[in-house]
């Protein structure tokens, strides 16, 4: 893996933290949204820091997956664009639906969609021209 390429997709990673962090701040902070989602028996707070494990852990885990990808296959940009919108589509069903109110619950969808939109455009573009498998 080169090192353009490395920068480039943690800048797309760090793009995505900023994004879901920023939205977090100002939805959270700025309007009011109490983001509580309940899992269970119980209901727990939406952090911060719960936004940025959360976001960081999609973006590597997508990352990885596109590594091997383009390792296994010259189609790689298909398959992983494919996984990745079913990914963001499961998230969209299961995650969201467990905020608590609606403030919540469209909080964590757009917190969901700006996320995997970031990571489904920026990741496999921020491969070097020329070197696409």
């Amino acid at each position: 893996m080169t090192n353009n390429l490395l920068l480039g997709r943690a800048a797309v990673t760090a793009g995505a933290i900023v994004v879901a962090v920023t939205e977090f701040a100002l939805l959270h902070s700025a309007a009011g949204v109490d983001l509580a989602v309940r899992s269970a028996n119980s209901t727990r707070q939406v952090t911060v820091a719960s936004v940025i494990v959360a976001t960081a852990v999609a973006a590597l885990a997508g990352w990885a997956l596109l590594a091997v990808l383009e390792r296994r296959t010259d189609r790689s940009r298909v398959w992983w664009t494919s996984i990745a919108v079913a990914v963001l589509l499961l998230s969209l069903v299961l995650g969201p639906p467990s905020g608590v109110g609606g403030g919540a619950k469209a909080t964590l969808a757009l917190l969901h969609l700006s996320v995997g939109v970031i990571l489904i455009l920026g990741l496999p573009r921020s491969r070097p021209a020329g070197a696409s498998r």
